[in-house]
């Protein structure tokens, strides 16, 4: 396996540095504090080629290498987590349409999505559904030449200003995907407010009521809504996250070793204390492990061997635990300078806990690194 980047990807990650260190992290606390991102930051996303990319070039996508679009999301989620949500939630719809979805569906919204005209959510969780995706309750009924949808889906990334959703749901008792216009008659968001981290990236609770689409409007076919389309979903949005919570991580130690260079107490700068040395040694040693678990998922992705699949659950379980440790330990050592509402640590911190939860949760993904453990080890 290839373990450092070609030229022409540490040219990318240059300019996906410079483009965060410009057009985001300047203004990733005030988004925060105000639970809002403007058009024009999506509008720049979309100009630069950051929405979708990784699709091919005859679908309006870059063709970018997932290598290299890993490389974007870790400078993304070194900026914002909320601006890392948009491009994972954008990749993993886009990802599923391209894969499953029709020829006319293909033409109808790839090249939209990657100019940023489109925005899209990815509705899977209910209110008494979460990790148990297959129990989904929302439900799809099939009348005339339409289906109907009918149920709720909870804390969905961009909901508030998305137009087309991919939803999961139950039809003739199986779980089934759909695309879901906003326009359609019947569909209602409600914002959410006050969340503990992503607070910026627009989330809102969807309901269907009797929401009539078109038949075709299915993905595949009824039951692939999670062995298929939800799989590729979440397999794109796991590698985005993984990623993302290496730069997080990253963004952690970049602010611990400026403060504790800065900040004396007791007579001397805290990096010479020893317990400060201790918490920033881990933080460096976890991030370039977490790295290099990416670098291995994305390497395997773009081999197209299939065991791409468990090690993206590898890296994005071990990069968002190393990214919330390295949060915690960044507040410890910030004191209360890094509790306050104008630190950047904080958000960290919020952001960091959530990175454990989305895209399957620490725990699901533990079940199923224990799993695969057993299957490829000999007893």
């Amino acid at each position: 396996m290839r373990t450092e980047l070609t030229k022409k990807q540490e040219e990318a990650k240059k300019r996906f540095k410079d483009f965060v260190d410009r057009h985001v992290l300047p203004h990733a606390s005030r988004r925060d504090l105000e639970e809002s991102t403007g058009r024009e930051a999506i509008d720049r996303l979309a100009k630069a080629g950051y929405l979708a990319p990784t699709l091919p070039k005859e679908r309006g996508g870059k063709g970018m290498g997932i290598l290299t679009f890993g490389l974007l999301c870790e400078e993304m989620g070194r900026g914002s987590a909320s601006m890392l949500s948009l491009l994972t939630v954008q990749d993993m719809v886009a990802q599923g349409i391209l894969k499953w979805g029709s020829s006319k569906q293909r033409a109808r919204w790839l090249p939209s999505m990657t100019e940023g005209r489109v925005l899209a959510g990815f509705a899977l969780t209910e209110p008494n559904v979460g990790s148990d995706a297959k129990s989904v309750q929302a439900t799809a009924t099939l009348l005339d030449e339409s289906y109907v949808l009918r149920g709720e889906k909870k804390w969905i990334s961009w909901a508030q200003i998305a137009d087309l959703f991919l939803v999961v749901v139950q039809c003739a008792g199986k779980p089934s995907a759909f695309l879901l216009e906003r326009e359609t008659e019947g569909f209602s968001t409600e914002p959410v407010h006050g969340l503990l981290g992503f607070r910026s990236a627009m989330l809102a609770h969807l309901r269907l009521d009797d929401c009539r689409i078109p038949a075709n409007d299915i993905l595949g076919r009824v039951g692939f809504g999670l062995s298929h389309v939800g799989g590729t979903a979440l397999d794109c949005g796991r590698y985005s996250v993984a990623w993302g919570s290496v730069g997080l991580a990253q963004a952690c130690l970049e602010a611990c070793i400026h403060y504790s260079a800065e900040r004396e107490q007791g007579g001397s700068h805290l990096r010479e204390y020893q317990l400060v040395q201790k918490m920033i040694a881990d933080m460096f040693a976890n991030i370039s492990a977490a790295r290099m678990l990416c670098y291995r998922a994305g390497y395997l992705k773009e081999a197209g061997r299939p065991e791409s699949v468990m090690e993206t659950c590898v890296a994005k379980y071990f990069a968002s635990s190393a990214a919330y440790q390295a949060a915690t330990d960044a507040v410890q050592i910030h004191g209360a300078a890094g509790c306050g509402g104008d630190s950047p640590v904080q958000r960290y911190f919020r952001d960091a806990k959530i990175m454990e939860i989305i895209e399957g949760t620490s725990q699901m993904h533990q079940l199923l690194i224990a799993n695969h453990a057993h299957q490829v080890t000999p007893s």
